[in-house]
């Protein structure tokens, strides 16, 4: 079974970046699409970006395109989310999971690591 440990996460002023790491021990990240996920205080986590398993193919919500980068590299067994522009609304606890597909459902979270946004 994967394990996904993500790294990363502090606080940031607005309009500032931060790049966060998910990384697996126990299988090859290669075998899976990656997708990270956020949850904010009272609200419920959702899908803001995915890769499939050989990073040709990625995913963004609208609240993060174009802010936002995915990318994997299968060979340290690490995906990690450039995160820019970053805005308060941002703020959140940041999880990063296993799926089959993009398309799929997660079948695999690590603990999540968590982003402030403020001045």
């Amino acid at each position: 079974q994967v394990q996904l440990v993500e790294s990363g996460g502090g606080l940031v002023q607005p309009g500032g970046s931060l790049r966060l790491s998910c990384a697996a021990s126990g299988l090859p990240l290669a075998d899976y699409a990656i997708g990270w996920f956020r949850q904010a205080p009272g609200k419920e986590r959702k899908r803001i970006s995915c890769i499939n398993s050989s990073g040709g193919s990625t995913y963004y919500s609208d609240s993060v395109k174009g802010r936002f980068g995915i990318s994997r590299n299968n060979a340290k067994n690490t995906v990690y989310l450039q995160m820019n522009s970053l805005e308060p609304e941002d703020t959140a606890g940041y999880y990063c999971a296993t799926l089959p597909a993009c398309s799929g459902q997660a079948n695999g979270w690590g603990q999540g690591t968590k982003v402030t946004v403020s001045s």
